[in-house]
């Protein structure tokens, strides 16, 4: 029995026997745990009971392209280059990369699990296999690296969108692009860019959305993380139907991108900047400074209001912001 199907035997939310599991995959009762320990590992919070044997405390969706493909419009479903879904990778951008040229435009690639999953600065982005959503979108344009400057925060209200549209409020964005809840990080997005300054180049775009996680998970994070299950008073959308919502946002907004850049979000980014009006503290290689946001420009740097009252840009890759 492999990962998937021993998940797939405990999806229900209900109790399985071991003898149950180890009749139907042909295994001793001893190999059965031995899977069930694997998948606690991974961060899958599976509970004895006793006799009655193990079980999910929620009912788990697995993920299946065609059931997201069937949620999605027509149109945008039929601009997709791909769309798959994997048990396991090591990361859905490093999948979309390894596959270079050969890759079609808006192939999207879900994993139910990540070995290696990418966060922002190096860091690690944990990936429990069932609980929440993590994928990559390859997204190529004519015009150059020079006219992706605000990539990175339309991504982010892309992903508001996705959530709107699944019925989940309650979010917001923090430059450049970590969505935030009250409670903390339910979002991160990893733009990877490659490619011509004024030619063919390709976005990369990650995304990690978190569904579900469990008192376990948000003490590995480091640092304060939210899910959608919070904001939904525990019943969140459907794993795939909010895959579906964010597959539909990704190639209706990367279009909108495409013909008129980060313009195009300005307004809506405004209205779910966290950071505009707020005391900033920012580290760069340039020095630490204090200041207010002000929002963003045209190109989606940060706009800082020092204490003199002059404005200062600030591009993503020059500093770390943080609430004075």
């Amino acid at each position: 029995m492999h990962a998937v199907d021993l998940l797939a035997a405990l999806a229900s939310g209900e109790p399985v026997s071991g003898a149950r599991l180890a009749e139907s995959a042909g295994l001793t009762r001893a190999a059965i745990w031995k899977q069930i320990e694997a998948l606690r590992a991974r961060g899958l919070p599976i509970e004895s009971r006793g006799s009655a044997g193990y079980r999910l405390p929620w009912p788990v969706e697995l993920l299946d392209a065609e059931r997201i493909r069937a949620a999605m419009d027509r149109s945008s479903s039929e601009r997709l280059g791909a769309l798959e879904v994997h048990w396991e990778l090591d990361s859905t951008s490093s999948e979309l990369q390894r596959r270079g040229v050969a890759a079609a435009d808006l192939s999207v690639v879900f994993a139910e699990t990540q070995t290696a999953g990418r966060g922002r600065r190096g860091r690690t982005w944990l990936s429990p296999p069932g609980l929440n959503l993590y994928m990559s979108c390859l997204k190529r344009f004519d015009g150059g690296l020079a006219g992706l400057s605000g990539l990175s925060l339309a991504v982010g209200v892309i992903v508001l969108r996705a959530l709107t549209a699944a019925g989940v409020q309650g979010a917001g964005l923090k430059w450049p692009n970590d969505v935030l809840t009250p409670q903390g990080k339910l979002a991160g997005i990893l733009v990877e860019l490659s490619g011509e300054y004024q030619g063919p180049c390709a976005a990369v775009i990650g995304i990690g959305l978190n569904l579900r996680l469990t008192d376990a998970l948000r003490e590995q994070a480091g640092q304060p993380v939210a899910d959608v299950a919070g904001l939904c008073g525990g019943r969140p959308p459907s794993r795939n139907a909010m895959a579906a919502a964010l597959v539909q946002a990704l190639a209706d907004g990367l279009q909108q991108f495409e013909r008129h850049g980060f313009a195009a979000f300005v307004d809506d980014y405004a209205t779910h900047d966290l950071l505009r009006g707020v005391a900033l503290s920012l580290t760069g290689a340039h020095g630490d400074f204090l200041g207010t946001g002000a929002g963003v420009d045209a190109r989606g740097a940060l706009l800082v209001r020092l204490a003199d009252g002059s404005t200062r840009a600030v591009d993503s890759a020059d500093v770390t912001v943080r609430r004075a």
